[in-house]
């Protein structure tokens, strides 16, 4: 804290602002906000600077006005780092469904796809990743808890109704490539089945897989009305990895109209 206290200290001299100063100003942001809180007598502003002293959310919001700080900047000063507010959240399980009342903002960017390959066809199923020929930053706070770096992406096609309803057509899929192995068991339903991401001569697929001595059966989902199929393995067919997260859009009516 005491590194803080410094760092707001030498943005004080760096405006040739004294003590009393500061206190002048303060009662100013007081007085406009009808908040005695937000003012900071001369011993406070000392403990702040040279005794470690962490000012209330109301100093803190003065000190960065006068100062023309970055109030989200000057929290990681004091180990408060917003911008892992997402990952923070996601790590605590609520029981209730409820909003997200955080919002998306500069601090909180996360390295996406920004260019992709322009012969890539929407219409089928797609290793993504092999795709992205531009990475950059966007402010999207809710995805900050993701690995986007270190998970590979699939595109699931347009056309592609394998797995339809579970996975729609035009999903996006993200891939742990560390799980190749095919599970034989471990799930009571289908939605903890685990649905691996293969690539084959004629592309890619997205698939419940079955392995039975050296053949991949490809298990398409009960409602979709497809017979599964079945490759060589490893000859004919290589597992990328398992699904491990889906972003993908309801719209079940425009979804039957395009289908039918």
């Amino acid at each position: 804290m005491e590194d803080a206290g410094r760092k707001l200290k030498q943005a004080r001299e760096r405006l040739n602002l004294r003590y009393r100063d500061v206190e002048q100003a303060s009662l100013r942001i007081a007085e406009r906000h009808n908040n005695d809180e937000f003012a900071i007598a001369l011993s406070r502003l000392a403990d702040i600077e040279n005794k470690g002293t962490v000012p209330s959310i109301y100093r803190l919001y003065t000190l960065c006005a006068i100062y023309r700080l970055d109030i989200l900047e000057v929290m990681q000063w004091y180990g408060v780092d917003v911008s892992q507010l997402p990952a923070d959240a996601a790590g605590i399980e609520l029981e209730t469904t409820h909003l997200i009342g955080y919002s998306p903002n500069e601090h909180g960017v996360v390295q996406v796809p920004l260019s992709l390959d322009p012969g890539l066809d929407p219409t089928k199923t797609t290793y993504l990743s092999r795709m992205i020929q531009r990475w950059g930053t966007l402010p999207l706070m809710l995805l900050n808890g993701l690995d986007l770096r270190n998970h590979r992406y699939g595109f699931i096609g347009t056309e592609d109704w394998w797995m339809y309803p579970l996975l729609q057509p035009g999903s996006l899929v993200m891939l742990d490539e560390t799980r190749r192995r095919i599970a034989a068991s471990g799930w009571s339903n289908e939605f903890e089945r685990p649905i691996y991401f293969l690539e084959h001569r004629q592309g890619y697929a997205c698939s419940w897989c079955s392995l039975r001595d050296s053949q991949l059966i490809l298990v398409p989902h009960p409602a979709s009305s497809f017979e599964p199929k079945v490759y060589a393995y490893p000859e004919e067919i290589e597992v990328i990895g398992q699904v491990v997260g889906v972003a993908m859009r309801l719209d079940p009516a425009q979804r039957r109209r395009t289908r039918s």
